[in-house]
């Protein structure tokens, strides 16, 4: 082939001639921010299938007119004015007429009604003309009833008349102005029996802002109640859930269903009636008092200011955990208030009393239909048992010695007659303190199989206390997190609780169980923040941390591979320092002799209100009244919250002692005492006498005066008229707090913030690595992943929430949500920059 060669020869040739191009060096590798080592040959901790949760406490009407579908408040006519001083029988109801009907309607509370449980009735006393009609409208929740057009309705209730030739009912659905948005349906109340008559309703229009109204024809009297509507219900359980609420805590798949609270299981009256009026009345809630055929059961007085029905109860809480896949939790009251109220029964037969309704709680759940309460359960409808294996006794008692004295009475009973239940303690309300360290000390020597601990607390918080139970003792009690939120709702929270639950899977080996809380608020009518997920009568959605929890609860995994992060830059601890203030919650009180020195004696800053006036004093929070009266410096306003003020001066001495005098004149705490202030959203105040008089603390606010994290608490009290010498010594990160010349207490806040956590794991069933991180900062993380010689896919599933740091999911928008793509790159060491302020999931499949 000699003319081929020929060409290549000529082509050499050419390209000799040409001047040569050398390649450009390869750009060197970035360095990276961090790396993350994992250690595949380690045994991490198991994790249990349980490990994440939901809590579920009627808070925010979170049952009523939320996650219970019924549509009608106040259905059986029961609101008092003794549960709320704006409720009447007739709460949520007006008298209405048609066609010149006319008559009366009044609430009864008479031999008359419907049974015993239920307190008063719905009397329509009728004078209508012929074709005339006269009976009640129901608003319904928020704007009223959400329709959708199509959908059916149930509706039912109970009637009697005293008309012989009966009474006729017009049952409707409509807007406010009487537009019809479904096909009235009629009824015939035959007879002056109670009894119950059923019809369906369609919806015509689809519409949020319905209202139901009942009219009755002729004359005579009526007796209604349980006047009832639902809508398709969660698995069409009759009685049962909203279909949108329940599918959204049913996507989280949660490990467990903590219910019913809360404060809502320790507060009110432990005795069952009323002895007065020998009625259900704002007692403490009572799991038979929510069991049987809805008619049946009791309604009560919230602890957080409203009604509840019971509709929603123990069956429906077991049948939504089975539902859901969730083992079933339930909490029974100890016998000991808490959330303030601090008091504990002297009556050992009520104490034996409520120990006998938990056994009967467990016969309920898990006996057998021949047995009194498992013959209960299988006429509501699940003869089968719902498999119960734990029972938490108790809710944040403040009051350790008497809690303990009833919680091992609970206990040996429990164990006694089913010992293969696991019996939840509890560490109080707080996540440190002289309480918290006695009930854990009383744990840990008696035993105790797992220990409940709560808190809320600032972002700053969570993000300095990743390694919070690397210390705890692994041969004691396990933990059950049952409550725990960052204090705020926006997307920074998210992260910092994301980073915080990094650290108990780390732990999953003592961290058994955790559950964020609370569940669920209604826009409308909120008592607490921030909470889960959100809804109005038809809408709802996921707050940030919603999605935060649901990333985690669906990417769990079943051990924990150990594994380590180097890197970052290293955050000092800084000294306190500020201006100093004066405060008061719901307490009057008068100050005087304030004085800030240098530890060699110089004066920083003194006022003794002698010269009559406060210059130099701003507020920071605009409540209260603030003056000078008798050379002091006094706050009169028992009644407001948070007043502080503050002073002009800014302290920038590292060491520093302030003192002062204060007296409460009256109201329900005592003193506020702030230093260290930034700004009215940073701060530091020696809290004595908080909590209705009962708890002492020292709170840090960072950046919100509603997120502050706790110190340090004990028991504490003031004494209305009593002065007091106070002193803060401030040794750079060090305080000490002395009352009357003795130490109170002291702290070190010399914790720094760890923006960036992680953790791996492995997920057998899938065959995958999960490797999680955070970075809660607000630069990107050039990350170097070394999976120390494990063998995976190329390519990983990897899902991100990322954002604005002060975003918020809203009913208008919910901008943070998950991403899920594939990704390259992957291999046993390879390098990622997670984005800033996110959160990434990377899910690697194993080869081998």
């Amino acid at each position: 082939m000699p003319r081929l060669r020929t060409r290549l020869a000529g082509v050499t040739a050419a390209l000799a001639a040409l001047p040569l191009a050398v390649a450009p060096p390869a750009a060197a590798a970035a360095t990276p921010d961090y790396t993350i080592t994992v250690n595949p040959a380690a045994q991490g901790a198991t994790i249990d299938d349980a490990m994440y949760g939901v809590f579920f406490e009627d808070i925010n009407w979170a049952a009523d007119g939320g996650l219970y579908a019924e549509l009608v408040r106040n259905r059986s006519f029961e609101f008092q004015a003794a549960d709320n001083r704006t409720y009447t029988g007739l709460t949520a109801w007006t008298p209405v007429a048609a066609a010149s009907g006319a008559g009366t309607a009044t609430t009864v509370g008479d031999a008359e009604r419907l049974n015993e449980r239920n307190r008063t009735y719905l009397q329509l006393g009728l004078t209508n003309p012929a074709g005339g009609a006269y009976g009640v409208t129901n608003a319904g929740y928020n704007s009223g009833f959400a329709l959708r057009k199509g959908d059916t309705y149930d509706f039912s209730i109970w009637a009697r008349t005293d008309a012989a030739a009966g009474t006729k009912l017009a049952v409707s659905l409509h807007l406010a102005d009487g537009t019809q948005l479904a096909t009235p349906i009629r009824i015939n109340v035959k007879n002056n029996t109670w009894t119950r008559y059923a019809g369906r309703l369609r919806a015509t229009t689809t519409s949020d802002a319905g209202r139901l109204s009942v009219l009755a024809e002729g004359t005579g009297t009526v007796r209604l109640d349980e006047v009832s509507l639902f809508p398709k219900t969660y698995k069409n359980r009759p009685n049962g859930l909203r279909v949108d609420l329940a599918e959204k805590i049913a996507a989280l798949r949660p490990g467990f269903v903590r219910f019913p609270g809360g404060c809502l299981v320790n507060t009110g009256s432990h005795y069952a009636y009323d002895e007065a009026s020998n009625f259900p009345r704002a007692r403490s809630y009572q799991w038979k008092d929510t069991v049987g055929p809805v008619e049946t059961r009791a309604t009560n007085a919230n602890f957080w200011g409203y009604n509840q029905t019971y509709g929603l109860g123990y069956f429906e809480y077991f049948q939504f955990s089975e539902d859901i896949g969730a083992a079933p939790l339930p909490v029974v009251p100890a016998m000991v208030t808490g959330c303030g109220q601090n008091r504990a029964t002297n009556d050992p037969a009520l104490l034996q009393r409520h120990i006998q309704d938990t056994l009967d709680l467990i016969e309920f759940a898990n006996g057998p239909v021949t047995s009194t309460w498992g013959k209960l359960r299988a006429q509501m409808g699940h003869p089968k048992p719902f498999g119960l294996t734990m029972v938490g006794v108790g809710n944040e008692e403040n009051l350790p010695e008497e809690y303990w004295a009833a919680f091992t009475q609970f206990h040996a009973a429990i164990k006694a007659k089913y010992p293969n239940i696991t019996v939840i303690s509890n560490s109080g309300p707080d996540d440190t303190g002289v309480t918290f360290d006695n009930l854990w000390a009383k744990n840990k020597a008696f035993g105790t199989e797992m220990v409940d601990e709560h808190y809320y607390n600032s972002p700053s918080w969570f993000l300095k206390n990743n390694a919070r139970y690397d210390a705890y003792d692994r041969t004691g009690p396990e933990v059950f997190l049952g409550e725990y939120a960052s204090q705020d709702a926006k997307f920074f929270n998210s992260l910092s609780e994301a980073a915080y639950m990094t650290g108990l899977e780390r732990n999953a080996d003592v961290v058994k169980m955790a559950s964020y809380a609370p569940l669920l608020a209604n826009i409308d009518n909120v008592q607490w923040r921030p909470d889960m997920i959100w809804f109005d009568n038809d809408e709802s959605w996921g707050s940030t941390s919603y999605q935060m929890q649901k990333l985690f609860m669906n990417n769990v995994g079943d051990r924990v591979i150990p594994s380590k992060a180097t890197g970052g830059s290293i955050l000092q601890p800084q000294p306190i320092t500020g201006r100093v203030g004066l405060s008061t919650w719901a307490t009057a009180a008068r100050y005087d002799d304030l004085q800030v020195t240098g530890t060699d004696g110089t004066v920083l800053f003194s006022d003794d209100f002698s010269d009559g006036n406060a210059d130099g004093w701003s507020t920071l929070s605009n409540r209260g009244t603030w003056a000078v009266q008798d050379g002091a410096y006094v706050q009169t306003d028992a009644a407001a919250t948070n007043t502080m003020v503050a002073a002009a001066t800014n302290i920038t001495a590292t060491d520093y002692d302030i003192t002062l005098k204060a007296t409460k004149t009256a109201g329900a705490e005592g003193f506020l005492i702030p230093f260290g202030i930034k700004d009215s959203n940073s701060w530091y105040w020696w809290n004595l006498g908080g909590w209705n008089n009962t708890q002492g603390a020292v709170e840090k606010a960072t950046g919100s005066a509603d997120a502050k994290e706790q110190l340090l608490t004990r028991p504490d009290t003031v004494v209305t008229g009593q002065t007091y010498n106070l002193k803060i010594e401030v040794r750079g990160t060090k305080v000490t707090l002395i009352r009357d010349g003795e130490v109170w207490g002291g702290f070190d806040d010399n914790q720094v913030p760890e923006p960036f956590a992680h953790v791996v794991t492995r997920d057998n069933r899938a065959g995958e690595v999960i490797v999680k991180v955070v970075n809660a900062q607000d630069s990107a993380a050039l990350t170097r992943i070394d999976l120390g010689g494990l063998k995976v896919a190329r390519t990983a599933r990897m899902t991100v929430l990322a954002g604005d740091p002060g975003e918020q999911n809203t009913r208008s928008a919910e901008p943070i949500q998950p991403v899920t793509s594939t990704v390259n790159g992957i291999g046993s060491t390879f390098t990622r920059e997670f984005p800033a302020n996110s959160v990434t999931f990377l899910r690697i499949k194993t080869t081998r």
